[in-house]
Protein backbone atom coordinates (compact mmCIF):
# COMPACT_ATOMS: atom_id res chain seq x y z
CA UNK A 1 0.00 0.00 0.00
CA UNK A 2 2.40 2.75 1.23
CA UNK A 3 5.70 3.20 3.32
CA UNK A 4 4.32 7.13 4.18
CA UNK A 5 5.68 8.27 7.97
CA UNK A 6 2.71 10.48 9.02
CA UNK A 7 -1.13 10.53 8.00
CA UNK A 8 -2.02 14.49 7.21
CA UNK A 9 -5.45 16.18 7.29
CA UNK A 10 -5.65 16.17 3.55
CA UNK A 11 -5.19 12.31 3.62
CA UNK A 12 -8.53 11.93 5.51
CA UNK A 13 -11.68 11.71 3.20
CA UNK A 14 -14.69 13.52 3.87
CA UNK A 15 -17.26 11.13 5.37
CA UNK A 16 -20.03 11.13 1.78
CA UNK A 17 -17.08 9.84 -0.30
CA UNK A 18 -16.05 7.65 2.67
CA UNK A 19 -19.06 5.83 2.64
CA UNK A 20 -19.09 4.94 -0.81
CA UNK A 21 -16.02 3.26 -1.03
CA UNK A 22 -16.11 2.04 2.96
CA UNK A 23 -17.46 -1.83 1.61
CA UNK A 24 -14.54 -2.06 -0.36
CA UNK A 25 -11.92 0.13 1.34
CA UNK A 26 -12.67 -2.56 4.44
CA UNK A 27 -12.28 -5.78 1.86
CA UNK A 28 -8.78 -4.26 1.16
CA UNK A 29 -8.09 -3.76 4.27
CA UNK A 30 -8.86 -6.92 5.97
CA UNK A 31 -6.87 -9.01 3.27
CA UNK A 32 -4.06 -6.64 3.87
CA UNK A 33 -4.09 -7.34 7.64
CA UNK A 34 -3.76 -10.65 7.16
CA UNK A 35 -0.07 -10.94 6.93
CA UNK A 36 0.04 -8.29 10.19
CA UNK A 37 -1.41 -10.77 13.15
CA UNK A 38 0.71 -12.96 14.87
CA UNK A 39 -0.67 -14.91 17.86
CA UNK A 40 1.66 -15.67 20.62
CA UNK A 41 0.15 -17.92 23.03
CA UNK A 42 -3.59 -18.71 23.32
CA UNK A 43 -5.11 -15.52 24.25
CA UNK A 44 -2.50 -12.84 22.76
CA UNK A 45 -1.83 -11.14 19.30
CA UNK A 46 0.38 -8.09 17.69
CA UNK A 47 -1.04 -6.39 15.05
CA UNK A 48 2.19 -4.51 13.28
CA UNK A 49 0.61 -1.36 12.14
CA UNK A 50 1.55 1.23 9.68
CA UNK A 51 0.31 4.20 7.55
CA UNK A 52 -2.00 2.39 5.69
CA UNK A 53 -3.70 0.22 9.13
CA UNK A 54 -3.61 3.46 11.03
CA UNK A 55 -5.50 5.32 7.93
CA UNK A 56 -8.23 2.91 7.98
CA UNK A 57 -8.12 2.92 11.99
CA UNK A 58 -8.83 7.07 11.99
CA UNK A 59 -11.05 6.80 8.78
CA UNK A 60 -13.36 3.50 10.97
CA UNK A 61 -13.33 6.12 14.10
CA UNK A 62 -14.46 9.11 12.42
CA UNK A 63 -17.12 7.37 10.54
CA UNK A 64 -18.59 5.66 13.57
CA UNK A 65 -18.69 8.64 16.12
CA UNK A 66 -19.18 11.72 13.27
CA UNK A 67 -17.07 14.02 15.95
CA UNK A 68 -16.14 16.26 12.80
CA UNK A 69 -12.54 18.72 12.45
CA UNK A 70 -12.14 18.18 16.57
CA UNK A 71 -11.90 14.71 15.86
CA UNK A 72 -10.01 14.75 12.99
CA UNK A 73 -6.97 16.78 15.01
CA UNK A 74 -7.69 14.15 18.26
CA UNK A 75 -7.25 11.00 16.17
CA UNK A 76 -4.16 12.25 14.09
CA UNK A 77 -2.71 12.79 17.54
CA UNK A 78 -3.73 9.17 18.56
CA UNK A 79 -2.53 7.41 15.93
CA UNK A 80 0.11 8.86 13.95
CA UNK A 81 2.54 7.84 16.43
CA UNK A 82 1.99 3.94 15.62
CA UNK A 83 3.63 4.63 12.44
CA UNK A 84 6.92 3.51 12.01
CA UNK A 85 9.54 5.67 11.42
CA UNK A 86 11.57 3.86 9.35
CA UNK A 87 14.21 2.19 11.87
CA UNK A 88 11.18 0.29 13.79
CA UNK A 89 8.73 -1.58 13.68
CA UNK A 90 5.51 -0.78 15.51
CA UNK A 91 2.66 -3.21 16.77
CA UNK A 92 -0.39 -3.32 19.22
CA UNK A 93 0.11 -5.98 21.68
CA UNK A 94 -3.67 -6.78 22.63
CA UNK A 95 -5.21 -9.70 25.40
CA UNK A 96 -7.94 -11.18 23.32
CA UNK A 97 -10.13 -12.86 26.24
CA UNK A 98 -13.76 -12.98 25.57
CA UNK A 99 -15.34 -13.78 29.25
CA UNK A 100 -15.22 -10.55 31.29
CA UNK A 101 -14.59 -12.25 34.58
CA UNK A 102 -11.81 -14.38 32.56
CA UNK A 103 -9.73 -11.53 31.04
CA UNK A 104 -9.93 -9.38 34.83
CA UNK A 105 -8.26 -12.07 36.41
CA UNK A 106 -5.69 -12.77 33.43
CA UNK A 107 -5.29 -9.10 33.40
CA UNK A 108 -4.34 -8.79 36.94
CA UNK A 109 -1.33 -11.60 36.72
CA UNK A 110 0.20 -9.62 33.70
CA UNK A 111 1.33 -6.31 35.43
CA UNK A 112 4.28 -5.29 33.92
CA UNK A 113 3.87 -7.53 30.88
CA UNK A 114 4.66 -4.54 28.46
CA UNK A 115 8.33 -4.69 29.30
CA UNK A 116 9.21 -8.41 28.70
CA UNK A 117 8.14 -8.72 24.88
CA UNK A 118 10.85 -8.79 21.87
CA UNK A 119 11.66 -9.66 18.32
CA UNK A 120 14.51 -11.69 17.76
CA UNK A 121 16.52 -11.34 14.38
CA UNK A 122 19.04 -13.05 13.64
CA UNK A 123 19.84 -14.25 17.14
CA UNK A 124 19.62 -10.73 18.45
CA UNK A 125 16.68 -9.38 20.51
CA UNK A 126 15.16 -6.27 20.09
CA UNK A 127 13.36 -5.55 23.56
CA UNK A 128 9.88 -3.38 23.13
CA UNK A 129 9.36 0.36 24.32
CA UNK A 130 5.73 1.01 25.18
CA UNK A 131 4.78 3.90 23.27
CA UNK A 132 5.41 7.55 25.35
CA UNK A 133 3.17 9.12 23.61
CA UNK A 134 0.12 8.98 24.80
CA UNK A 135 0.88 9.47 28.63
CA UNK A 136 -1.03 6.55 29.82
CA UNK A 137 0.52 3.78 32.16
CA UNK A 138 -0.46 0.49 30.63
CA UNK A 139 0.28 -1.13 33.99
CA UNK A 140 -1.47 0.45 37.49
CA UNK A 141 -0.43 0.40 40.99
CA UNK A 142 -1.80 -2.71 41.82
CA UNK A 143 -0.53 -4.43 38.99
CA UNK A 144 -3.35 -4.71 36.31
CA UNK A 145 -2.30 -4.27 33.20
CA UNK A 146 -4.51 -3.02 29.86
CA UNK A 147 -5.87 -5.48 27.05
CA UNK A 148 -4.17 -3.26 24.89
CA UNK A 149 -0.10 -2.08 24.48
CA UNK A 150 1.01 -0.31 21.70
CA UNK A 151 4.55 -1.18 21.73
CA UNK A 152 7.76 0.04 19.07
CA UNK A 153 10.73 -2.06 18.23
CA UNK A 154 13.55 -0.29 17.39
CA UNK A 155 16.07 -1.87 14.88
CA UNK A 156 19.69 -1.04 14.17
CA UNK A 157 21.10 -0.99 10.85
CA UNK A 158 22.13 -4.67 11.07
CA UNK A 159 19.26 -5.92 12.67
CA UNK A 160 17.29 -4.51 9.09
CA UNK A 161 19.16 -6.13 6.88
CA UNK A 162 18.52 -9.51 9.33
CA UNK A 163 15.07 -9.10 8.79
CA UNK A 164 14.91 -8.09 5.07
CA UNK A 165 16.89 -11.38 4.34
CA UNK A 166 14.55 -13.84 2.67
CA UNK A 167 13.78 -16.98 5.09
CA UNK A 168 15.08 -15.11 8.08
CA UNK A 169 13.95 -16.17 11.05
CA UNK A 170 12.49 -13.77 13.26
CA UNK A 171 10.44 -14.90 16.73
CA UNK A 172 8.56 -13.10 18.64
CA UNK A 173 8.12 -13.30 22.35
CA UNK A 174 6.42 -12.71 25.63
CA UNK A 175 8.46 -13.59 28.59
CA UNK A 176 6.22 -12.58 31.82
CA UNK A 177 6.16 -15.57 34.53
CA UNK A 178 2.19 -15.30 33.92
CA UNK A 179 2.83 -15.74 30.60
CA UNK A 180 5.68 -17.27 28.40
CA UNK A 181 4.95 -17.81 24.79
CA UNK A 182 6.65 -17.38 21.55
CA UNK A 183 5.86 -17.63 17.82
CA UNK A 184 8.04 -18.20 14.94
CA UNK A 185 6.90 -15.39 12.24
CA UNK A 186 5.73 -16.57 9.24
CA UNK A 187 7.81 -15.81 5.79
CA UNK A 188 4.50 -13.83 4.37
CA UNK A 189 4.64 -11.91 7.56
CA UNK A 190 8.43 -10.89 7.13
CA UNK A 191 8.13 -9.88 3.91
CA UNK A 192 5.09 -7.56 4.74
CA UNK A 193 6.73 -5.96 7.46
CA UNK A 194 9.71 -5.86 5.96
CA UNK A 195 8.18 -2.60 3.91
CA UNK A 196 7.97 -0.92 6.65
CA UNK A 197 11.43 -0.02 6.76
CA UNK A 198 13.43 2.60 4.97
Amino acid sequence: MTSKRSIQRDDIQSLAVYGAERPERRRAIIAYKRHRRLEVGPVAAFYFENYATMLSQIQEMLWIEKGGEEQIADELAAYNPLIPQGRELVATLMFEIADPDRRAAMLSWLGGVEETVSLEVAGRKILARPDAEDGIERTRADGKTSSIHFLHFPFQAEQISAFRAPGARVIAAIEHPEYAHMAVMPEAMRQALAEDFD
